[in-house]
């Protein structure tokens, strides 16, 4: 799950972590009270949407020579010409594909006086078992390209999760981030309150791009400060986590992602023609390879679990035909905990109760094979039986060709 840049920095105040002060706000008169509160004299509008690149990206709306969805202002008037622009208008990023990201929330930040820019970010090492802490000193918009070309700008400190965060890796990243004097020990404290972050909250990635240090102050004192984060949660933690699960913001999802959720169905749509209706996460990764072998593409993983309902698998199906793109639909089943006449039934009820019209193929095996295969024969629908998956690939690539 993700959540909005204001949302994780709220979570990261909690551990004491340095954030500017800022609001967040739904429409033009909520932004223009939120700059009013902020010292200033600059204030940030940021576009709050699930997506990177927001700075480099355009709205559609709004011209080929209109600004980003984060923008510098130096005035309350400016706040609210740019809220203006941004709120209700899509922003297409990077991220986002040409399709882009409605902005229906802003964050409005005081400005801050950079002097540096740094990256920090946090995943789960899944070789290691480890947590990944990745630091480089060339923070901001093109941290892509500086992994891209040059990849020794980067350093990596991984951190045992038996024994946790260590004063040495506090050292470490001070050092990977070439800071000295005191600027060096608030490095080493506001990595080890992002870990602390990380761990508690079971998130599977947190990144701060950039983190920077500020110019000093009429004292002499400089800080570093998170002036954007993204965060995003292992899903099969969140039970524990019914704050953070509250955070989650529905419509920055995609709607048959969010209604397959409701169902406890495993769902993510892919760009292309073949629906896949699977049980188990390995077997509808090798549906999908052997789809691609034979010269098409998945428009989605779909996986049912162990102990899919008649009313889970047509819900399945639903949500496979909700995507115009699909041209037909291979279901893909090994039967173990899973019956294959509860499947078949599903199947049956689904294809009559949506009025199927594009091929659909089906493999069955393991527990009441049989007895699925008798109740998918006697149903009276077109559907193409198949005996193993290489033999499932081939006919719904054909089925659909053949429609075509």
């Amino acid at each position: 799950m993700n959540i909005h840049e204001y949302q994780a920095k709220e979570l990261l105040a909690k551990f004491g972590v340095g954030i500017p002060a800022g609001i967040a706000a739904l429409t033009v008169e909520e932004a223009v009270a939120a700059a009013k509160q902020l010292p200033g004299p600059l204030y940030v509008v940021k576009a709050q949407i699930h997506a990177g690149g927001r700075g480099k990206g355009k709205f559609k709306e709004l011209g080929a020579d209109a600004k980003g969805g984060v923008r510098l202002a130096k005035s309350v008037e400016e706040v609210e010409a740019f809220a203006k622009e941004m709120l209700g208008n899509t922003l297409v990023t990077v991220q986002t594909g040409d399709a882009g990201k409605q902005v229906n929330r802003l964050y409005v930040t005081d400005g801050v006086d950079i002097a540096s820019e740094y990256y920090l970010s946090m995943v789960v090492d899944r070789a290691s078992s480890r947590v990944a802490m990745i630091v480089s000193t060339e923070g901001g918009m093109d941290i892509e390209d500086v992994a891209h070309n040059t990849p020794e700008k980067i350093t990596t400190v991984t951190i045992d999760t038996a024994a946790g965060f260590q004063p040495h890796h506090g050292r470490a990243v001070a050092f990977a981030l070439k800071l000295t004097g005191d600027l060096n020990k608030q490095a080493q404290k506001i990595a080890k309150q992002l870990y602390e972050a990380f761990v508690a909250l079971d998130c599977d990635m947190l990144e701060i791009n950039p983190l920077v240090e500020t110019k000093p102050d009429s004292s002499g004192a400089a800080n570093l400060l998170v002036l954007d984060t993204k965060m995003s949660f292992d899903s099969n933690a969140l039970y524990r986590h019914p704050d953070v699960q509250a955070l989650r913001d529905e419509t920055e999802e995609d709607p048959a992602e969010v209604e397959a959720s409701k169902y406890d169905l495993a769902y993510i749509k892919l760009d292309g023609d073949i629906g896949c209706m699977v049980n188990g996460a390995g077997l509808a990764m090798a549906t999908m390879d052997i789809i691609k072998l034979n010269g098409s593409f998945p428009a989605n993983f779909l996986d049912v679990g162990g102990g899919a309902t008649k009313e889970k698998v047509t819900a399945a199906f639903k949500i496979i035909l909700r995507d115009p793109n699909v041209k037909g639909i291979l279901v893909n089943i090994f039967g173990g905990i899973m019956k294959c006449d509860v499947i078949a039934d599903g199947i049956v009820a689904a294809a009559k109760e949506v009025n199927l019209s594009v091929p659909l193929v089906v493999r069955l095996e393991g527990t009441n094979v049989q007895q699925g295969k008798d109740i998918l024969a006697n149903s009276g629908l077109p559907i193409v039986p198949a005996n193993d998956l290489g033999d499932a690939a081939k006919k719904i690539v054909a089925e659909v060709k053949n429609a075509a």
